[in-house]
C-alpha cells in the first residue's frame, strides 16, 4: 500500500479450527476471499471467543502467506467492539465496516483499486455490482449466503450423529435454487445461440483458455470435462475474459424471428447463474465441509446432484484450487450425480418458498429483438434507415471504460 494511503485492519472472530477450517465459517470464508484475490492489503487480526486459545494453536495451520495478528476483544477499537465480526476499520478513523457480505466486497473493491488489471476480481460483484450488496435483512438470497447456509452447515457438523440425518432445509434450498431457470442481462441473444445449437444438433465449443489461465490450471482441468452446454461455454468465457465462441455467428432467419416466449430458458452453471460471483466463493467453504462431513458419515448425496455438479465446476474456475491450497483445503473429487425428481426434493424435507431475485437484472426484459418482436405484434411496422455518416468512427481504446458498449454500464 502507498504510504498515503490509510492503513486498515480486518478484524476475524475465531472460536476454533476443525478439519481444515477455522470457524466460525465466516472467518474462512474472508480468508479464502483474501487468497484468492492474492490480496495483502489489509492487517488481519483473529479475535478469539474463548480465554484458553493460545497463539500457535491459532498461526499453526493457518494458509498461505497471510500474516496473522491475535487480539483480544477489549483492545478492539471502540466501533468494532460494537459490531459483529467479520469488520473493516480504517486505522486511527471513526467509522468501521461490519459484516460478511459488506466486507467481502470492500475486499475485492480495494483489491481492483490497487490493482486494475485484476477485471477478474472486479466481476466477482457480478453484473452492476450488485452481488449480495442487499443486506441480509430484505433479501432472502444474500441471507440464505451470508447467514443461513454457513450456520446450517456450523450446526450440522457440531449436531451427534443421530441428529444430523437429515440435510439441512437450507442446503436443499441451495439445490432447489440451482435448479431454476436463471435470466442474466442480454439473455435473449444467449437463448438464441441456444436454440440454434439444439436445432443443429451440436455441442457447445470449447473455450480457448489465455496463457495466463492455462498456467494456473493443472493440465487437463478444463480439456478433461469441457463445456457441455452453451451456458458452461458463455460462462468460462466471462471468466478468462474472452469473447464467448458462439457470439460472432449470426443466427439464421428462423431462429431471429422466434418469439422470446419460445426461447429455451438457461440453465445454473454458478450460483446466481451463469457467471462466477462472490456467491460462490462464499458457499464453497461451507458446502465443502458439509460435503467433507456427510462423507465421513457415509451419507448418499443422490439427493444433491445440482449441489454436486456446481462443487465440482467451481473447482474448474481458475484460481480456485490455488486459494483453496492456501486454506489447506482438500477438495473432494465428488461422482457425476443422475439429477432426482423434483417431487422428492420437496418431500425429502419443507423449504421455503422460492427466493426472490435481488440483482437489479432479474427482471431485465429488453434489447432490440424482443422490442421488435413486441412492437410486430401489435402491429407496427418498424422502419430503418442508413447511419448518416457512415464512414465515422470512434477509437474506443482512447475513451474512458464507461462509456465504452463492451465494458460500460
Amino acid at each position: 500500500m502507498k504510504d498515503n494511503v490509510a492503513e486498515e485492519h480486518l478484524y476475524l472472530a475465531f472460536s476454533h479450527q476443525y478439519r481444515d477450517s477455522i470457524f466460525p465459517l465466516h472467518t474462512s470464508i474472508s480468508l479464502f476471499l483474501l487468497s484468492y484475490c492474492d490480496c495483502k492489503l489489509f492487517k488481519v487480526f483473529l479475535v478469539p471467543t474463548g480465554e484458553d486459545v493460545g497463539d500457535q494453536c491459532v498461526t499453526k495451520n493457518l494458509a498461505g502467506d497471510l500474516e496473522v495478528h491475535l487480539i483480544s476483544r477489549c483492545q478492539l477499537p471502540v466501533v468494532v467492539q460494537s459490531c459483529s465480526l467479520p469488520a473493516v476499520f480504517v486505522k486511527d478513523d471513526k467509522f468501521c465496516r461490519a459484516g460478511l457480505s459488506v466486507v467481502l466486497r470492500h475486499i475485492i473493491q480495494k483489491t481492483f483499486e490497487a490493482d486494475p488489471s485484476k477485471k477478474d476480481v472486479l466481476e466477482l460483484l457480478g453484473f452492476k455490482k450488485t452481488c449480495l450488496k442487499a443486506c441480509a435483512e430484505v433479501s432472502q438470497w444474500t441471507r440464505l449466503c451470508e447467514i443461513s447456509i454457513p450456520l446450517a452447515v456450523e450446526r450440522f457438523l457440531t449436531a451427534s450423529p443421530e441428529h444430523c440425518q437429515a440435510i439441512p432445509p437450507d442446503i436443499l434450498l441451495f439445490e432447489r435454487k440451482l435448479g431454476e431457470p436463471v435470466r442474466v442481462h442480454n439473455d435473449d441473444k444467449i437463448r438464441r445461440q441456444k436454440l440454434q445449437q439444439q436445432k443443429a444438433g451440436a455441442k457447445a465449443a470449447v473455450p480457448v483458455l489465455g496463457e495466463e489461465a492455462t498456467e494456473e490450471l493443472k493440465p487437463g482441468d478444463i480439456h478433461e470435462h469441457p463445456p457441455s452446454s452453451l451456458e458452461l461455454s458463455v460462462a468460462f468465457s466471462k471468466l478468462l475474459a474472452q469473447e464467448a465462441p458462439d457470439a460472432i455467428n449470426r443466427e439464421a432467419p428462423h431462429i431471429r424471428k422466434t418469439k422470446t416466449s419460445d426461447l429455451p430458458l438457461l440453465d445454473h452453471v454458478f450460483a446466481e447463474g451463469l457467471y462466477f460471483t462472490v456467491a460462490d466463493l462464499v458457499l464453497l467453504p461451507c458446502i465443502h465441509q458439509f460435503l467433507v462431513s456427510s462423507k465421513k458419515q457415509g451419507k448418499n448425496l443422490v439427493d444433491l446432484p445440482l449441489i454436486s455438479s456446481w462443487y465440482r465446476r467451481v473447482q474448474e474456475v481458475p484460481g480456485v484450487k490455488k486459494a483453496a491450497g492456501k486454506c489447506n483445503m482438500e477438495l473432494l473429487q465428488l461422482p457425476e450425480l443422475v439429477s432426482a425428481p423434483e417431487e422428492q426434493l420437496q418431500n425429502s424435507v419443507s423449504v421455503p418458498d422460492q427466493l426472490e431475485e435481488d440483482n437489479e437484472d432479474s427482471h431485465f426484459i429488453g434489447g432490440p429483438r424482443p422490442t421488435m418482436t413486441k412492437l410486430m405484434e401489435n402491429g407496427i411496422e418498424a422502419k430503418f434507415s442508413p447511419h448518416p455518416c457512415p464512414s465515422w468512427t470512434l477509437d474506443w481504446t482512447s475513451l474512458p471504460s464507461a462509456v465504452s458498449p463492451g465494458e460500460g454500464e
